[in-house]
């Protein structure tokens, strides 16, 4: 339960982010946040990160429509049992939720963090909380899960003598 509540505010926070750009930015228009480090700029994207398969809004719905309930099936069954494990694929979900909602209901998603110290994509608080979930999923697979997960070396193990 603590996981859906995490995840929902999540989704609020970035729509809200969303909605407060949309209502006081227009399109392009660029605001000061942090002099020489980040700026509010209000960009539709209709593609995925760096905005590739542009103009594929509802296939990239449906990959995240998919991956949402994939998520949510993890978090209810399991998938990590260690709080920081199911904390990863909260992140994940949130970001997946609130980018779906974009393209459902408007038919592109809207960024606004763009940073001025690099050369970086436009990104909004969903795209945030993939980025750290997956990297931090993925970390937590690699070096934390088999100290963390019970039972997660022996199911290795069965997987390994069934296919080898």
């Amino acid at each position: 339960m603590p996981y859906a509540i995490l995840a929902a505010v999540l989704v609020i926070l970035d729509q809200l982010v969303k909605y407060l750009v949309l209502q006081n930015i227009a399109l392009g228009e660029r605001v000061p946040l942090l002099p020489h480090v980040v700026e509010l700029t209000y960009v539709r994207n209709t593609g995925a990160a760096f905005s590739l398969f542009q103009q594929h809004t509802w296939l990239l719905a449906l990959i995240s429509l998919a991956m949402s309930v994939l998520l949510a099936v993890a978090i209810w069954k399991n998938f990590f049992r260690h709080p920081l494990g199911k904390l990863t694929l909260t992140l994940l979900l949130a970001g997946a939720v609130g980018n779906l909602i974009d393209r459902a209901l408007r038919g592109f998603v809207v960024d606004m963090f763009n940073l001025l110290f690099m050369r970086f994509a436009v990104f909004n608080v969903a795209d945030i909380c993939v980025v750290v979930g997956g990297i931090a999923a993925g970390a937590y697979y690699l070096f934390l899960a088999q100290r963390l997960e019970p039972g997660l070396e022996e199911a290795d193990h069965d997987r390994a003598d069934l296919e080898g």
